[in-house]
């Protein structure tokens, strides 16, 4: 008995010990532990919330037919797809040179306000749900560069449409319409690609379908549905007929336009503070850079400025509930200004949106406590500066304030005075600038795109796409309920001086070269994401975004979650959990081809 009560003590004296050790750790890691805590009962409420809203999904969606538009994976043919070159070069012969030419049309049609328009990007109660055009504050327009080395390997197309987003079946009306008059007055010639991107303004007319009179629209197609009736098309279809052949026609006037010259590329880090990832804190990617290809013809002609930045053209779309924005005003948002800086400047212009999930246009360093009754008088300010840095890349600053066409002390003056009588803040754009050395870009380009096949598994779209909202080829894969689709990923090299990435959505910039949310500790599902980064693959890239398709929000799928909350907004537009991992496999495999 007593040897029991010796070996009882010991433990007791044993756990004792270990206790008070625990309670000395315990006070140190307090703070830790009710972090860990409140993250998991964060992610169980959000699990919870997401499986609530999936299964409520997959019930409306059960009884809805499939769309007849929809194909069996068997029967599907990609028509229409250019893969660029079967060629890469690492070096220009003798023969190489830069051949670009550019244009720019109009997408306002002349009945803009006749009440069967809708801006794409907005519904929103301020609006009473309704946003039917009802003016124009500046322009919707299409922008177009062609390009060529010279090589005899083909030309290639770029046009950036001033909308929300525009689908690869919609893209792929324009590649015939151009593709026909091309061969006709350039039968010697021959195409590499045709690309077609958007610069995701929403306050341009809806060339996607989700905005356009979509209650109505939901209804009607229920009722078609149930009856399997032929299903009204999300977009106006009149107004697109009409943007496929003003875009084409854009491209042939490029390609008339095309001059020999020289390629010039420079690229300047301009700051976090003109970019504002408001609704991702997890992803901790953010591509500041401001990325410029300078065309100079040989004949001493007008130039061509190309430039490149990673921000949503959200501003000028927003109502305001004092009513004197209404937010049905067609805009070409900041694009539009920044380009028409860079005309009045003395040259053609052309953009190309880049990594923008989450990642808007910040501006505080811009409006600058101005005073402003429109939201395009935001975007205005926000513009100029942009094609100001971006005229400016090179120059130092004493440059730039000689320069009348940057800088005007008088503007400058009146502007500190207003902030001086009304309080605020202001920020000189120029201040304490230092430029950035600009190379000349060897004469050859490479370009090669394929296509990827991601799973559909978000309900919400699957609803969408059986309603015939969106113009997409939906593929039905075997097994109840499964889809796909069929999207198209792009690599560019301009010489050796820049590799270009180009996606179908709106990319995280953590999947660029890296960021918290691609990590177990940094996720929403504690895990790390699988896949390689861009810069894993092609060593260091610039994004251009939305192009040759518009597929929503690409996100980790590790940090994927199907639910109602701030910093997950952007799951309800997105394909699903496997769109991430699908375009990097798949920008894998080419990198793999091309080695």
């Amino acid at each position: 008995m007593k040897k029991s009560k010796k070996i009882i003590s010991i433990v007791m004296a044993v756990i004792m010990m270990f206790s008070c050790l625990s309670c000395i750790s315990s006070a140190a890691d307090a703070n830790e532990i009710k972090e860990k805590a409140s993250k998991a009962f964060s992610t169980f409420a959000t699990k919870l919330v997401a499986g609530i809203l999936t299964g409520a999904l997959d019930t409306l969606n059960f009884p809805i037919r499939n769309n007849p538009s929809f194909v069996d994976e068997e029967n599907y043919e990609n028509t229409d797809f250019y893969k660029g070159n079967e060629e890469f070069v690492s070096e220009a012969d003798e023969n190489n040179v830069w051949m670009l030419g550019s244009s720019a049309v109009s997408l306002v049609p002349d009945d803009y306000n006749s009440g069967k328009y809708f801006l794409g990007g907005y519904i929103m109660i301020e609006n009473g749900f309704s946003n039917k055009v009802e003016d124009v504050a500046d322009d919707m327009k299409a922008r177009i560069i062609a390009v060529d080395d010279n090589s005899g390997r083909g030309v290639s197309l770029f046009a950036t449409i001033d909308c929300i987003g525009i689908t690869n079946n919609d893209i792929k009306e324009i590649r015939k319409l151009f593709a026909a008059d091309f061969a006709e007055k350039y039968p010697e010639k021959k195409i590499a690609s045709i690309n077609v991107f958007s610069t995701h303004a929403h306050s341009g007319i809806d060339t996607e379908g989700l905005w356009t009179n979509v209650v109505g629209k939901v209804l009607k197609n229920l009722a078609r549905s149930t009856v399997g009736a032929k299903m009204e098309t999300g977009t106006n279809h009149e107004y697109m007929e009409f943007l496929f052949k003003k875009v084409a026609g854009g491209m042939m006037d490029a390609c008339a336009a095309m001059k020999p010259g020289k390629l010039e590329y420079a690229v300047k880090d301009i700051g976090s503070g003109y970019f504002s990832n408001k609704n991702r804190s997890s992803a901790s990617g953010l591509d500041t850079n401001l990325t410029r290809l300078t065309f100079t013809p040989y004949d001493g002609s007008r130039g061509t400025i190309i430039a490149s930045i990673g921000a949503h053209p959200d501003v000028a779309g927003l109502p305001l509930t004092d009513g004197i924005n209404k937010g049905r005003t067609i805009s070409g948002d900041y694009v539009y200004y920044m380009g028409e800086y860079i005309n009045n400047y003395g040259y053609d212009f052309m953009f190309f949106n880049g990594a923008i999930c989450g990642i808007y246009m910040g501006r505080g360093l811009t409006n600058d406590s101005q005073p402003s009754t429109y939201r395009y008088e935001q975007s205005m300010r926000y513009g100029y500066e942009m094609a100001k840095m971006a005229l400016a890349l090179t120059k130092t600053e004493d440059e730039i304030k000689a320069d009348a066409g940057l800088y005007d002390q008088s503007v400058i003056d009146s502007e500190i005075a207003y902030v001086e009588r009304n309080g605020g803040d202001y920020t000189l754009w120029c201040e304490n600038w230092t430029p950035v050395d600009e190379v000349e870009v060897e004469p050859f380009m490479n370009i090669r795109l394929s296509t990827v096949m991601i799973p559909v598994t978000n309900s919400l779209i699957k609803m969408a796409g059986k309603l015939n909202l969106a113009n997409y080829s939906v593929i039905k894969s075997k097994g109840f309920g499964k889809y796909k689709i069929n999207v198209e990923i792009g690599y560019i090299e301009f010489g050796n001086q820049l590799k270009v990435c180009m996606v179908p959505g709106e990319f995280c910039a953590d999947l660029i070269k890296g960021g918290t949310s691609l990590t177990a500790e940094g996720s929403f599902s504690g895990k790390d994401f699988e896949a390689p980064t861009l810069y894993d693959l092609f060593g260091e890239v610039t994004v251009f975004g939305l192009a040759n398709d518009a597929i929503g929000y690409i996100v980790p799928d590790n940090d994927f979650s199907m639910a109602i909350v701030y910093d997950h907004y952007q799951e309800m537009i997105s394909l699903g959990e496997k769109t991430a991992s699908s375009i990097m496999n798949g920008f894998a495999e080419m990198a793999q081809e091309l080695s």
